[in-house]
C-alpha cells in the first residue's frame, strides 16, 4: 500500500479514523470542468504566447471571464486519448504504469487497428477499477486503483459524476461511477461519446454509444450539453443546502463527434468566412464552433449559479481542462489535415506531436489565484490527483496504487515558483483512425523535457526530436543535429518506461519486443 503524508500539519497524522479530517466548514468546493475532445486555441481565450487565427474563430465569453477570475496555464498536458487521460487524473498513474493506454469501450475488446509487422501488448483494454473488487470481471486487463473521488468522499465531501465517465468497458464495477467514489453519478457510464446530443433522439438511445440517465428529457428539443449543465446544477443545490463540501466532475460529452446541430448556436458560424481557412465555415465546421459555443455557455451557468451565492462562490474552486487534442484530420475538419485543426501546434488527436497534448487549462482558487495571471509550469493530467488533494486539505492518505502525479498547488499559491517537470507519454497501441508516423501517430513513447520533446515510434525505431519553444509547430527535426540530446532523452524516457514495467510491442516476425528507446532490448 503507498502511503502520502504531508509536513504541513502533523496535527493530522494522528488522525486514525476515515472521518471528515479538515473541519467541513474550512474546506473548499471543487468544481473539475473537463472537456473532451477540445483542442488547445478552440476558444477566444489564447493558450499560446500570442493571439492564433483559431482564437477569432470562436466565442467563449465565459472562459474569457474564468481567464479573468484565475491562473491561465499554457503548458498544460494530457494523454493523446480519452481513456487513457481520464485512468489517469481519476488513478494519479501514468499511463505506462496503469496501461490503460487506448479508449475503452466492450468488455475484453481491445479498440487496436491492427498491423502485419507488430504485436501489440496484452494492455488494460477493461479500464481502472476499485481497489477491493473481487468481481471476476473487474480482475481481468485492469488496474485497481484508490480513485481520489473516494478520496475526497471519506473526508466528508459530496461527490457528483456528470457527463462522460469512461473509465471502465461495459459489465465492470469502473463503468459505474457509484463504484469509483461518486455519490451522484449523472449520465456517466463505459461509452466514450455520445449516440446523439439530441434529446430528440434520445441521446442515441439503443446504439453503442447511448447516453443512459437522462431519460426525463427524452423526445424534447434539448442540447445534451444544456441537460447535463441543469442537472449539474440542481445536484448542488443538496450539499450547499447541508453547508458541506461538494466535488463536482462537470464531464462533458463536448466537443466530441458527432457534430450534431446545436441550434442555438449554428447559425452565426454557418457559412461565416473565416480567415486562417479564407473561405467560410463548412457546415461540420459551424457546428463544431457551435458545440464548443454550448460547452461555454455551461461553464457560464455554473459560474452565474455560484455568483447567485456569494458565499458559496467565495468558497469554490473552479478548475478548466480538456482531456486530449482537438481531432486534426480531414474526414472530421475543415482545413488542411495536421496542421489547421490546432494551430500553431502540429496534428492533433491521437498524435504524439503538441496538437495532440497540449491542452486548455485554467484554475480559480478564490483568496489564492491572482486573477488574470498567466503560468508555464508544466502539468499533466495525473498531477491533478495530488493537487485536487491537497487543495482539500486532506493531507494523509492511502492508495493501493503509486502516484506518479505531483501536486502544483504550491505553484498557485506562489505563481513565483517553478519546477522541472518532465513529462512522459506511452501509446503502444494502434489508433483506429491513422498510422500516419510522420504526423505522430501510430505505436510510440515521447518524453518532454525543458525545451525538448523526443518522439520514437516502436515499429520503425525512429526518433524524432523538437525544440518546442522555439518551434511549436513541430517543423524541424533535430535528432541529427542534437544526437547528445536525443540519447539523453532516449536513455531518460527508456529509464521511466522501465521503472514503470511499461508493456512494449513486439515483432511478428520474431516474437522479440521493439528495443527500448535508447536501442536496448
Amino acid at each position: 500500500m503507498k502511503k502520502h503524508f504531508s509536513l504541513k500539519n502533523t496535527l493530522l497524522l494522528a488522525s486514525l479514523s476515515g472521518a471528515s479530517l479538515v473541519p467541513a466548514q474550512q474546506q473548499p468546493n471543487i468544481i473539475l470542468f473537463l472537456v473532451d475532445d477540445m483542442g488547445w486555441q478552440d476558444t477566444s481565450v489564447p493558450f499560446y504566447s500570442e493571439p492564433s487565427p483559431l482564437n477569432n474563430r470562436y466565442r467563449t465569453p465565459n472562459m474569457e471571464r474564468l481567464a479573468h477570475m484565475g491562473v491561465k496555464f499554457t503548458e498544460a498536458y494530457a494523454c493523446a486519448i480519452s481513456s487513457p487521460t481520464r485512468c489517469s487524473l481519476m488513478s494519479g498513474m501514468n499511463a505506462a504504469r496503469h496501461r490503460v493506454t487506448n479508449w475503452t469501450l466492450d468488455y475484453d475488446r481491445k479498440t487496436d487497428d491492427s498491423s502485419d509487422v507488430i504485436q501489440l501488448p496484452d494492455w488494460n483494454c477493461n479500464g481502472i477499477q476499485p481497489a477491493h473488487t473481487t468481481l471476476p470481471a473487474d480482475l481481468k486487463n485492469t488496474t485497481r486503483i484508490t480513485p481520489f473521488p473516494a478520496i475526497l468522499q471519506q473526508n466528508g465531501y459530496y461527490t457528483i459524476h456528470c457527463g462522460k465517465a469512461h473509465f471502465g468497458a461495459k459489465g465492470t464495477s469502473g463503468a459505474n461511477p457509484l463504484l469509483m467514489g461518486f455519490d451522484v453519478n449523472i449520465a456517466g457510464g463505459a461509452n466514450g461519446a455520445p449516440g446523439s446530443y439530441l434529446g430528440t433522439r434520445n441521446f442515441g438511445e439503443g446504439s453503442p454509444f447511448e447516453v443512459l440517465g437522462l431519460e426525463k428529457y427524452h423526445g424534447q428539443d434539448i442540447f445534451l450539453t444544456e441537460a447535463l449543465t441543469l442537472e449539474a446544477i440542481e445536484a448542488m443545490k443538496l450539499p450547499i443546502s447541508r453547508e458541506q463540501p461538494f466535488y463536482l466532475y462537470m464531464s462533458h460529452y463536448a466537443v466530441h463527434s458527432p457534430y450534431d446541430d446545436d441550434a442555438r448556436f449554428s447559425d452565426y458560424y454557418r457559412n461565416r468566412y473565416d480567415a486562417q481557412l479564407d473561405a467560410p465555415l463548412n457546415e461540420n465546421e459551424a457546428r463544431y464552433a457551435a458545440l464548443v459555443e454550448g460547452m461555454d455557455k455551461s461553464l457560464g451557468d455554473l459560474l452565474d449559479f455560484l455568483e447567485s451565492q456569494p458565499e458559496v462562490a467565495a468558497n469554490t474552486i473552479v478548475i478548466f481542462m480538456s482531456d486530449n487534442g482537438g481531432q486534426a484530420l480531414g474526414h472530421s475538419r475543415q482545413g488542411r489535415a495536421n496542421r489547421d485543426q490546432n494551430y500553431p501546434a502540429r496534428a492533433g488527436k491521437g498524435s504524439a506531436f503538441m496538437g495532440g497534448v497540449r491542452e486548455p487549462m485554467m484554475v480559480y482558487w478564490p483568496g489564492v489565484t491572482v486573477a488574470g495571471s498567466e503560468c508555464n509550469q508544466p502539468v499533466m493530467i495525473e498531477d491533478f490527483f495530488p493537487t485536487i488533494l491537497e487543495m482539500a486539505g486532506i493531507e494523509r492518505y492511502s492508495t493501493v496504487q503509486t502516484i506518479d502525479g505531483v501536486s502544483f498547488a504550491d505553484v498557485l499559491r506562489n505563481p513565483a515558483l517553478r519546477h522541472e517537470r518532465t513529462i512522459v507519454w506511452h501509446f503502444p497501441n494502434l489508433w483506429g483512425e491513422t498510422r500516419n508516423e510522420d504526423e505522430g501517430y501510430g505505436a510510440y513513447a515521447s518524453i518532454l523535457k525543458g525545451d525538448y520533446h523526443l518522439i520514437y515510434h516502436w515499429e520503425s525505431q525512429r526518433k524524432q526530436l523538437y525544440n518546442v519553444r522555439e518551434d511549436i509547430g513541430e517543423q524541424i527535426e533535430l535528432s541529427n543535429e542534437l544526437p547528445e540530446v536525443t540519447q539523453a532523452l532516449a536513455l531518460e524516457l527508456t529509464d521511466y518506461l522501465k521503472s514503470t514495467d511499461a508493456q512494449r510491442p513486439s515483432y511478428k516476425a520474431t516474437g522479440k519486443a521493439c528495443p527500448y528507446p535508447d536501442g536496448t532490448e
